[in-house]
This record gives structure tokens, C-alpha cells and sequence, in this order.
């Protein structure tokens, strides 16, 4: 289902290049969560990219040591 990618990349998209550029680079993931979430979405489709996205989102707090985090790779990918 493409539509439901494209829509839920859409604001993702939209906040990496109007708001992201504003505020100084404190993401202690790599890649960022914003770029994890885009290609969750791409390669797992719009539910498990958007549970994957918004788990990873949750560790971002203080208390997590952060580091390489890798979206899993797909079906096809293993």
C-alpha cells in the first residue's frame, strides 16, 4: 500500500527540512530517528515501519545509551 507509506513519510519529511534545521543536532542514535523512521516505513510498510518508528522513538530519553541502531532487515533483505 504505497498511499499509506507516502502518508505517514510525509510528515517525517516535512519536519527534516523545515523543523529539524532549526534546532542544534542532539539525536543520540545512529541513523537519527527520523531517517530510522523513513526507512522502517519503506521496508516494512506502513504498520510495522510505524510500530518500529515509534519504539525506537521511545528510547530516546536520557537514561539510553543511544549508538547504532539499524531498521532489521526486511523478508527480502535476510
Amino acid at each position: 500500500m504505497r498511499v499509506a507509506r507516502t502518508t505517514l513519510q510525509a510528515p517525517i519529511r516535512f519536519y527534516r527540512k523545515f523543523i529539524s534545521p532549526l534546532k542544534p543536532p542532539t539525536c543520540r542514535f545512529y541513523p537519527t530517528c527520523s531517517a530510522y523512521a523513513l526507512e522502517a516505513i519503506e521496508v516494512h510498510g506502513a504498520a510495522k515501519g510505524a510500530y518500529l518508528a515509534a519504539r525506537r522513538i521511545s528510547k530516546c530519553h536520557p537514561f539510553h545509551p543511544g549508538g547504532f541502531d539499524p531498521v532489521p532487515p526486511g523478508k527480502d533483505q535476510e
